[in-house]
């Protein structure tokens, strides 16, 4: 087994999506911890471009045309044979909808352990220690990485992505992919979200609800402070399945991925599915009673002050220093 830690690198129509970021940075603290180094798996067609700018110390990629869409059984194929003959340390995936399921398939096809749900790690005391969510997010779980070549699905909001980031360009090397017959799963079309009449993903101030709303007409404050701020209003999934918004502006991992200059949760929890939409926000407050909501992991600044009792008097304040 070598020390290096690989990092696959999850892309789609041509942007890397930022838990390859975060995924980078969490191999960086391995990799320092084994003596190894941080080598990206890059998959796809023409797609070396999107090697640039990655905190990586070389890029393993495999160019080929039948890969130029998400192939799940191209990509299980072609990572299990990578795994096998590098047998690498760690690999690290994003805990998304593409890195989840690859990271379980290779897992079961390999008999590989499989940490899902990381959301940091550390060297300690000669070992690889690992903090995961569980239970959507209300509980963290430590251990220790086995002492073998182990997957590791990442969650964002315990690392930086900019961590993840270099300007330094990471030598490539191409190695061919494998022999591989017709896919069972074909890319037919993207079905893109709704805009809605208001683009969030466009928004330099949001103002996020969650549970902590409430009741339905509760949801008019936070839309007047959302107006105050010059900004607009956001929900996490409850809220939508409340119907109380649409879906157009939800945020999180089924929803919209944003990243404003000011993102206000208000009694908002933070789950991952709805901290890997917002992650990247410039500032984060947060507003929830619950001191040990994960949402504070994240924030900037935060009060457990209760929402409904501080909506009236902020708005006051806000409307107040626009007027002056």
């Amino acid at each position: 087994m070598s020390d290096d830690i690989h990092v696959f690198i999850e892309h789609l129509r041509g942007e890397v999506a930022e838990i390859t970021l975060i995924s980078l940075a969490a191999a960086r603290v391995i990799a320092e911890q084994t003596g190894g180094e941080v080598v990206g798996v890059l998959l796809g067609h023409d797609v070396q471009g999107l090697a640039a700018g990655l905190a990586a110390d070389r890029i393993l990629s495999i160019d080929d045309p039948a890969a130029g869409d998400y192939s799940p059984d191209l990509y299980i194929a072609t990572l299990a044979g990578l795994i096998d003959s590098q047998t690498p340390r760690a690999v690290l995936f994003g805990d998304t909808s593409m890195g989840a399921e690859i990271a379980g398939c290779l897992s079961g096809r390999l008999g590989l352990p499989l940490v899902g749900r990381c959301h940091t790690v550390r060297a300690a005391d000669d070992q690889i220690r690992v903090v995961s969510q569980i239970c959507g997010g209300k509980i963290f779980v430590e251990s220790a990485l086995p002492e073998s070549t182990v997957v590791v699905s990442m969650v964002p909001g315990g690392h930086r992505p900019d961590d993840g980031r270099s300007e330094t360009a990471a030598p490539i090397e191409t190695i061919p992919a494998p022999a591989f017959g017709e896919p069972r799963v074909a890319l037919k079309r993207y079905v893109e979200p709704e805009i809605g009449e208001i683009d969030i993903t466009k928004e330099d101030v949001l103002v996020a609800i969650g549970r902590g709303i409430q009741l339905e007409e509760n949801v008019e404050l936070a839309e007047e402070l959302a107006q105050a701020l010059g900004g607009a209003l956001c929900a996490s999934r409850p809220i939508i399945d409340q119907g109380w918004l649409p879906s157009s502006q939800m945020v999180g991992k089924s929803g919209k991925r944003v990243e404003p200059k000011v993102y206000l949760a208000l009694g908002v929890s933070g789950a991952p599915e709805h901290v890997e939409g917002m992650a990247s926000s410039a500032t984060v407050i947060a507003v929830n009673t619950d001191p040990a909501a994960p949402i504070f992991d994240v924030a900037h600044y935060g009060t457990e002050a209760d929402l409904l009792d501080l909506l009236p008097e902020l708005i006051d304040k806000v409307k107040a220093a626009g007027a002056g």
